[in-house]
């Protein structure tokens, strides 16, 4: 049956609902049978059909059942259609096996109706996305995904023909595989198209968990160092320093502050696993030979601010990489956010769209990785490796030769748009370039490529290329990245409105291919793939130093935190490197799936059970939670009076499902059928347009449950409407950047993003394939870095100051304790600065005074040192035994969280306060990005350039070095009975200069210069604060 285009989201919501015994056709009762039991029309899946619609589809329909596709068989008293003599020759009586499974699956009912999606109307839109093809599978399909659960890879051929064998005896015994007078070339096509049939149906992906003697170890080490970190802080507690009171309590309080944050990171840890896809079941399932290809399309989004910080080469590049993508052409849509209406990055997407017409069919035709020309030419690889085409070498050298002029051209714009003419820009035509004021423009849309535009050079069609600059006018706030992505959501909905978005930094190309199927496997899934908001890659970068001196990969938590939230709710978003569900970001909650109804008991009084707790049970749902927005529009699309003809109801819904959805004006239209009730739900403008705005045709595209437009629809229209959706003043009194879309409030919208997607009950996944599926750059000199972390730091701050704060935010809902544990840990971290900036003075302070915040401990007391510095280790070793991480990429995490710490962090903790409290707003800092100079590859790590971050830990280096002097003098001049207390100091004063060390380093530079105005401050401070407290001792006694 055709799907009905008016099925949307909002049906997986209502699963629940649905009983056993109602008919998913016509919603009628499903009766008993002649037997007197409930009937049954399908005897492997038990898919609820009443009678009527079982004969009607078994002499009109397609003869089969829409779950499981099983051919339907004859009951007793139904009429005789043809192909019934065969099948009772075959099958004289129900499989008594059958029958078992009948009973088996009465329990997991609930599962089997998250597979298909029906309408009031009495036809079907069948979800079985494991089921690629139209046509009618054998009931074998049904079986086989239970009988073949082990994977031919871990098989050798004898031990696999082995297993088919068997399944065909099986299947043969049952009836379900007729032996016929086949020849036996016949016979052995025919099982490789069954054995196609059986690997399409397997699952698209597994969870691979850790191995347990692996994880098992971490856990109890956790647990032991969680048991030694309470008697500890009961010693120091007890014990204080009474000659340094003032030290003990300062340190104590920051222990305590540091066991705390341990705890908000460590345990979200706790469940880590690894995930693998199949791409070949993927293609099998969906990309069946001579057949419509059924991939879910995707539209990639690429925002971009100032061309100037971002070099048009690099956003070209990027493009070009998901121009060539490995996936249907038709199914790919790119849009591109220009921020900052700069003509330059106008042309930059003129010539990149051209030299897309030669890049696309050359990256396809030798399938060259990865496909952003600039990285693969670059690459220092044997490039000749697994290429047999003896025309390769020819066409790469004329490909790098054209790449080569295409670079020229975009210089030559980037040099001409260094000075920008009095009069403004001027387009090709003449016109003026309506963005030459960035602050104050209307909103430009310009459609590249795509069935309408250019195709390439062997005459293939290209993806669609639009670009997207919204309005901007003054006295309205644009809210920086947040507003442009949910710009582009509005446009993509209108013009192309795919199913799924992939957002992506104009710096990150895709270095993988294949990485939107990678995501597919998740999102297509036919149980997991509803429940999904978005499908997480990790971060990997291009251009970074062999040491990677500043963390700069940040492999700890990619490869350890994500994959410990992935065992949870899914990871956080990281703001790229993301693909979303569509309807995750309007605001909605996932499917729910039908549980089973719990044991009750009715020889109790109904008194005594409303005590119980039965009165909740009784409450109508409806009044637990005011329906809204489109939720009452879907529902009453839904909720249609019951026709007693099964017959008119289908054909009713045949004609209704053609209808195209484009006007809000065209659904008052055919009302008759439904009561005053519904009809009001149906009206429900008003809540459409304050939840979505003013537009109907991105209100129709959220109707659309599989994406795409409605039939018939303008171009020319559409684009007009894109360009309203894209006005400034579209968003206001409206949920946008409230409930739907990117969330405002915080200049690391990520984070809240996800947060409140997690908070309405989605999952998230974390895919890690082999080949990084993205790669970008980063700031690797120490300036650029810090700033970075500054901005990172200060969005968490501006969450934690909000109602969204996970302290307090949506408690009592969908999100798991340990996911929200994740979440309060990164936005307090932050704070974290004032109490690691205090500990880190305390050494030098020991040093200067003589003092020490530990008074003098027996062996007992001792032990307890010794077992927490022991679990401290021992932690760390089996994290990177089950997450195969470096020592070195633990150790530089470790160093830069105490070099941010005592900078960025602290500096965005001030300026999230002055924000807070006085309104004082910090301007958004654009991190530059662009290729490294290729005569000096890493000459970004000692480019040096002065920021007040530098000052606090350049202070404390001075200090504790000149603690350690004034410490190891002090030692000389009094004898050999001070060197004992003294090592202890040391050994506290070298962690931090260790800590600090790659910091110490980045201020000399390659010539180890350090700018006359950082040592001057830092001096100064140094002496100041060590003459003030040698005056004033406040230890000595008055």
């Amino acid at each position: 049956m055709e799907p009905n285009t008016m099925a949307s989201f909002g049906d997986e919501h209502r699963h629940s609902s649905f009983s056993a015994k109602i008919c998913r056709i016509c919603r009628d009762e499903v009766k008993d049978g002649d037997n007197g039991q409930t009937f049954v029309a399908c005897h492997v899946c038990a898919f609820p059909v009443c009678k009527p619609c079982y004969e009607y589809e078994r002499s009109n329909g397609n003869k089969c059942c829409p779950q499981c596709n099983t051919p339907y068989k004859r009951h007793k008293g139904s009429p005789t259609i043809a192909g019934d003599d065969e099948e009772e020759e075959n099958n004289g009586h129900v499989d008594s096996d059958d029958e078992l499974n009948i009973k088996n699956r009465k329990d997991t009912s609930s599962i089997h109706q998250n597979f298909a999606y029906g309408s009031e109307n009495g036809d079907y839109n069948s979800k079985q996305q494991w089921r690629p093809n139209g046509r009618a599978f054998s009931s074998t399909g049904s079986v086989l995904g239970r009988e073949f659960e082990g994977e031919r890879d871990g098989a050798t051929d004898a031990e696999w023909k082995e297993r088919v064998d068997k399944w065909k005896a099986r299947q043969e015994k049952r009836g379900l595989l007729v032996k016929g007078e086949q020849t036996k070339d016949q016979d052995s096509q025919t099982d490789e198209e069954e054995f196609l049939d059986a690997d399409a149906r397997q699952p698209l992906w597994r969870k691979v968990p850790i191995s347990s003697s692996k994880i098992s170890p971490y856990r109890i080490v956790i647990v032991l160092r969680l048991i030694i970190l309470v008697f500890f802080f009961r010693f120091r507690i007890l014990t204080p320093a009474k000659d340094a009171y003032p030290l003990w309590l300062i340190s104590v309080i920051c222990e305590i502050w540091f066991a705390l944050s341990w705890i908000l990171d460590q345990f979200p840890k706790w469940f880590p696993i690894n995930r693998e896809t199949y791409l070949d079941r993927l293609s099998m399932r969906f990309e069946r030979d001579g057949e419509k290809n059924k991939l879910a399309p995707v539209d990639v989004f690429v925002s971009t601010v100032d061309p100037l910080k971002e070099p048009p080469i690099i956003t070209a590049n990027t493009i070009l990489s998901i121009l060539a993508v490995d996936y249907p052409v038709s199914k790919v849509s790119c849009y591109v956010s220009d921020d900052g209406a700069s003509m330059l990055l106008f042309d930059t997407l003129s010539e990149t769209s051209e030299f897309a017409r030669r890049w696309v069919p050359f990256c396809k035709k030798y399938n060259v990785e990865p496909r952003a020309p600039e990285f693969y030419f670059s690459e220092k690889i044997d490039y000749l490796k697994d290429k047999v085409q003896t025309t390769f070498v020819k066409d790469r050298r004329a490909m790098k030769r054209e790449y080569e002029e295409f670079k020229v051209r975009i210089n030559s714009l980037v040099a001409k748009a260094q000075k920008k003419p009095e009069e403004g820009w001027v387009m090709q035509d003449g016109t003026p370039w309506p963005g030459n004021n960035t602050r104050d423009h209307p909103g430009m849309i310009q459609v590249y490529l795509g069935k309408e535009g250019a195709y390439d050079i062997d005459g293939n069609e290209l993806p669609r290329l639009v670009y997207v600059s919204r309005e901007k006018r003054p006295g309205y706030a644009h809210h920086k990245k947040a507003g442009a992505m949910n710009a582009m959501v509005r446009v993509s909905a209108v013009l192309t409105n795919a199913p799924f978005m992939l957002n992506l930094d104009c710096d990150h190309y895709i270095n993988n291919s294949r990485a939107i199927r990678e995501s597919m496997c998740f999102l297509m899934d036919p149980q997991l793939g509803k429940k999904l908001c978005y499908v997480q890659f990790p971060q990997r970068f291009d251009g970074i130093d062999r040491n990677d001196r500043y963390a700069n990969r940040n492999i700890v938590f990619f490869d350890i935190n994500m994959r410990g939230l992935d065992g949870i709710q899914g990871p956080v978003y990281v703001g790229t490197g993301c693909v979303f569900n569509r309807p995750a970001l309007y605001g909605y909650e996932p499917p729910v799936s039908e549980k089973r109804k719990k044991m009750t008991c009715d020889c109790w009084p109904s008194w005594l059970s409303c005590c119980c707790g039965g009165g909740r049970r009784g409450k109508p749902k409806s009044d637990s939670k005011k329906k809204s927005g489109i939720k009452s529009l879907l529902s009453g699309l839904r909720r249609k009076k019951k026709k007693k003809d099964s017959a008119t109801t289908m054909s009713y819904s045949r004609k209704r499902s053609t209808e195209a959805i484009f006007d809000l004006e065209d659904i008052e239209e055919g009302l008759e059928g439904y009561d005053e009730h519904d009809k009001s739900s149906l009206m429900s403008q008003k809540n459409f347009e304050k939840r979505f705005g003013m537009s109907p045709v991105f209100i129709a595209s959220t109707l659309m449950e599989k994406g795409g437009l409605p039939e018939a629809t303008n171009t020319s229209s559409l684009i007009k409407e894109a360009i309203h959706v894209i006005s400034c003043g579209y968003e206001e009194k409206t949920e946008w950047g409230k409930e739907i879309g990117w969330i405002y409030g915080s200049v690391t919208e990520d984070i809240l993003t996800g947060f409140k997607m997690h908070c309405r009950g989605w999952k998230s996944i974390y895919c890690m394939p082999k080949r990084p599926a993205f790669k970008g750059s980063a700031p690797i000199n120490l300036s650029d870095r810090l700033h970075q972390v500054l901005r990172w730091a200060l969005g968490s701050v501006e969450i934690f100051f909000s109602r969204h704060c996970p302290l307090w935010y949506a408690w009592g809902g969908k999100l798991k304790i340990l996911e929200r544990l994740a979440y309060i840990n990164t936005i307090v971290y932050p704070f974290t600065s004032i109490p690691l900036l205090a500990y880190c003075t305390i050494p030098a302070v020991c040093l200067l005074t003589g003092k020490f915040i530990i008074p003098t401990i027996n062996n007992f007391a001792s032990i307890w040192f010794l077992a927490l510095f022991l679990s401290i280790i021992a932690t760390a070793i089996l994290e990177l035994r089950w997450s195969e991480v470096s020592i070195t990429d633990l150790w530089r995490n470790e160093q830069f969280w105490v070099i941010g710490g005592v900078s960025a962090h602290l500096f965005a903790v001030f300026q999230g306060l002055l924000k807070v409290l006085f309104g004082v707003d910090t301007n958004f800092t654009v991190t530059s990005k662009g290729a490294s100079d290729e005569a000096d590859e890493f000459g970004d790590l000692y480019l040096f350039k002065w920021t007040t971050l530098l000052i606090p830990p350049t202070t404390l280096i001075i200090l504790n070095m000149v603690g350690v002097v004034a410490g190891v003098s002090d030692a000389i001049n009094n004898g050999y009975g001070s060197w004992g207390p003294l090592f202890g100091k040391l050994f506290f004063a070298f962690w931090v200069i260790v800590h600090l060390y790659p910091f110490l380093k980045g201020l000399m530079g390659r010539q180890n210069r350090t700018p006359t105005i950082v040592v001057l401050w830092s001096i100064l401070l140094a002496s100041i604060f060590s003459l003030v407290w040698v005056r004033i001792d406040p230890f000595l006694a008055k």
